[in-house]
């Protein structure tokens, strides 16, 4: 009687023992560090410019794949596109960031390298030694596309239609939608069916107002109860706890985008010669505004800090460039600021605009749309505070309008005013 149990117990090692051997090596072999995991990449990338991820290998077939690379070819300089799924447990801990800097580390060729996860549709992008290309024209570039291939589009159509538009000299117009659907001119001449048409029009407006004009008599009939009711209904509203997970991830995404230009911008001025008079003073100036940026983004609190670490740095980035414009004995370019109502717009158009209130006149770089809305009497679509646009708080960011009133927006961060 005790044979059977010794025998289970062996049988039962056996096969713990055949479980660890067969599973152990599998595990091992898919740990990979972060610089293996690049180097990966970047080996397929020698081959193919265009690096897939396996996870995504079926959902995206080979057709989607070569528009990519004709386009990207186009441009005439390498573009490396890296599509794969990015998790806070993978090797890059989930951060475009690190994908970007460790291939580029293991490539280490000029090229615009670009990386997309397949699920989030916004591609991050890194320029290694190519001087044609700067900030001023790939974000530009990247928002449009984003704008022109819509929420359902998949990562091939997004890269796609961002290298398309990078290889345009300027960003083509808008395209206006249209009702004219798969009608639309299939009577070349114009003539076909128009009297037609317009009898049935009448017609069926006809109808319509008769409906109508009956349903208002109802409702007033009734007491008036059912037009209040119509009046009382409520446009649709995204939810607030949608808008918050969208203004998290907004967030999270706009400091790591800031923080990685941040440093990279910090290269670039400590490559700069030394300098005298006029481009000292830009380099001072770009110095000081880089690291009041590095200040508002590790004390950063809500969006509201992370654009103004955003527009510390574009001004860096400004000072910059005349730097470098004074040592080449070029003159400085006049770029226009960003937009006072909401920096995330882009740069302003035209001369500033005075903006009238209680008495007060404010003169604010404006975008183009703001400005519009002003001009028609409504409220510009300015960037969220805690308790309605961000101008109606108290801090820096809405006493001076993101540093478009006054002139030293460094020098107050730095004096810690932007957190009184």
């Amino acid at each position: 009687m005790k044979v059977l149990p010794k025998l289970t117990a062996v049988v039962l090692t056996a096969l713990v023992t055949l479980l660890m051997l067969t599973v152990t090596p599998a595990q091992a072999g898919t740990t990979q560090t972060p610089a293996e995991r690049a180097r990966e990449i970047a080996t397929a990338l020698e081959k193919d410019r265009l690096y897939v991820d396996p996870a995504y290998q079926a959902a995206l077939p080979e057709s989607m794949r070569a528009d990519v690379r004709a386009k990207a070819k186009a441009l005439g300089y390498p573009v490396y596109s890296i599509v794969l799924p990015l998790t806070p447990s993978d090797a890059f801990q989930g951060k475009e960031s690190n994908v970007l800097t460790l291939v580029i580390d293991a490539m280490d060729k000029p090229g615009l390298y670009v990386v997309i996860d397949g699920g989030s549709r916004f591609p991050w992008y890194q320029v290694h030694e190519l001087p044609q290309l700067d900030e001023d024209r790939l974000r530009p570039v990247r928002q449009r596309a984003l704008a022109d291939t819509g929420y359902d589009a998949g990562p091939t159509e997004v890269l796609a239609r961002m290298y398309e538009l990078l290889s345009s000299p300027a960003l083509p117009p808008s395209k206006p939608t249209t009702g004219g659907g798969r009608d639309a001119g299939r009577d070349s001449d114009g003539s076909s069916g128009s009297s037609g048409g317009a009898v049935a029009l009448f017609v069926v407006l006809g109808i319509v107002g008769v409906v109508v004009l009956g349903l208002v008599i109802g409702l007033a009939r009734r007491g008036g109860g059912g037009l209040r009711r119509l009046r009382r209904e409520k446009s649709f509203s995204i939810p607030p706890h949608v808008a918050a997970t969208v203004a998290a991830e907004q967030r999270r995404r706009l400091t790591r985008e800031t923080a990685l230009e941040l440093t990279t911008l910090g290269s670039k001025l400590a490559a700069l010669p030394s300098a005298h008079g006029l481009g000292l003073s830009h380099q001072q100036a770009a110095l000081d505004a880089r690291q009041a940026a590095e200040k508002v983004l590790d004390s950063s609190e809500d969006l509201v800090d992370v654009v103004g670490a955003m527009v510390l740095l574009d001004k860096a980035r400004r000072e910059y460039d005349a730097a470098v414009a004074v040592a080449a004995d070029r003159p400085i370019d006049a770029v226009p600021e960003l937009c006072a109502f909401n920096p995330l717009h882009g740069r302003s158009s035209g001369r500033k605009t005075q903006v009238k209130s209680d008495g007060a006149t404010l003169t604010l770089p404006l975008c183009a749309d703001c400005r519009r809305a002003l001009e028609r009497g409504q409220a510009p679509s300015s960037l969220p505070g805690s308790d309605g646009p961000y101008w109606h708080g108290d801090d820096l960011w809405a006493r001076t309008f993101f540093g478009a009133l006054g002139d030293d927006l460094a020098g107050a961060v730095s004096r810690g005013d932007h957190r009184s």
